[in-house]
């Protein structure tokens, strides 16, 4: 049993609003949450800090680049998880989703032969009790890829961690690739191919996304409503993809790639999610929609770190300072309520009588938000 301990004088972010108050935790949850400064002489005085939910990510490749540092260079799989479990707390995260991919455009990729590792590396850091953020396991199913269904059916009965899918189709000339001047550019930086080894690049993926892409989908989206696991769709870019998500019964549209896109999946009740980067940088790095411009529209649901995970918090301040934007609250539901009741969990998410204690300590430095403390059901983990 804990001590029962009392945080005061904060600014303490709600679901839909801000209060100067007091939060009392015992046993791991919130056990009250009012307004006013408490007087008791071990109440501790968070001067004024904002006390926010602990932030949920449910969508971060960040452990695959723990695991290659460099390009050739491939890291001890649990010194890599335990070092990608560091920076997520420090960045306010206490509940992840590690984003682990299935199926690749390139078959040489490294990704493909790591996800085991990985995988059983947050296995054995969490049954060893020494991660400070709690993880889950997010499958990035490629459905153009022809291995992607029998990985996937093996994954989804051995890890009981799996609780978020999104279905992805890198097939050239669609969704995050519309134009083919944007995948040659992107693809043929990426694998250094000459002229010609990207045309016969296209054109193998051409036809693999036509013997593979549909069927692959409904299978696996058949599976995990089976298994009543969430599913994503991923860059729809056309009133057609979304009207097919919707359909297969998706609960998050990630990363649509196109305005008409995320305004569809916002009216047909999928939570649009974006990359809390593009808040940051003021845009897609792959020349898609803006996510400030869908904020204004009032349709952006969740923000993902996505490859950076400090842009979290970065982008909430974003979110909550930029003209016509959201107010602070709604800015912060977008990394913690929000994210958290779309994959149910719903014990967690906002700072509530009766939830987990998952909270971060955040300062006002100039124009920034700094972290300043995090604790996971009311145990101070950084």
């Amino acid at each position: 049993m804990q001590v029962e301990r009392i945080y005061t004088n904060a600014n303490v972010v709600l679901a839909d609003e801000v209060i100067r108050g007091t939060v009392v935790v015992k046993d791991g949850v919130f056990k009250e949450v009012s307004e006013g400064i408490s007087s008791l002489p071990n109440a501790q005085d968070l001067d004024g800090s904002y006390l926010m939910p602990g932030f949920v990510e449910l969508h971060t490749d960040n452990l695959e680049r723990f695991m290659n540092p460099r390009p050739g260079v491939e890291w001890p799989s649990v010194s890599a998880a335990l070092a990608h479990d560091a920076q997520l707390i420090s960045s306010g995260i206490t509940t992840v989703f590690d984003a682990l991919s299935i199926g690749d455009v390139d078959p040489k990729q490294k990704r493909l032969k790591q996800l085991p590792h990985m995988i059983k590396a947050i296995e054995l850091a969490a049954a060893d009790d020494v991660l400070r953020t709690e993880h889950f396991l997010h499958l990035r199913c490629e459905v153009s890829h022809d291995q992607t269904l029998n990985m996937f059916n093996q994954l989804v009965v051995e890890h009981p961690a799996l609780r978020l899918v999104s279905v992805m189709d890198h097939t050239p000339g669609q969704r995050q690739f519309v134009k083919y001047e944007k995948y040659r550019e992107y693809y043929q930086g990426k694998y250094h191919l000459s002229d010609q080894e990207m045309e016969d690049f296209i054109a193998r993926q051409e036809v693999n996304g036509q013997k593979y892409s549909d069927s692959f989908r409904k299978e696996i989206v058949a599976i995990c409503h089976d298994k009543k696991i969430a599913i994503a769709s991923h860059d729809d870019a056309t009133l057609e993809h979304v009207e097919e998500s919707a359909s297969l019964g998706m609960r998050i549209a990630e990363f649509p790639t196109t305005e008409v896109a995320a305004v569809r999946s916002h009216e047909l009740g999928l939570k649009v999610l974006m990359g809390a980067p593009n808040i940051v940088r003021g845009g897609s790095h792959s020349g898609n929609i803006a996510a400030a411009d869908l904020a204004r529209k009032n349709v952006l649901g969740i923000l993902s770190s996505d490859y950076y995970p400090s842009s979290l918090l970065r982008a909430v301040k974003e979110l909550a300072t930029m003209e016509d934007g959201y107010e602070l609250a709604q800015a912060v539901a977008t990394v913690t309520l929000n994210p958290a009741q779309t994959v149910n969990l719903t014990d967690r998410g906002q700072i509530k009588e009766g939830l987990r204690a998952d909270m971060i300590d955040v300062k006002e430095v100039g124009d920034q938000f700094v972290i300043n403390k995090v604790w996971r059901q009311g145990k101070r983990v950084f």
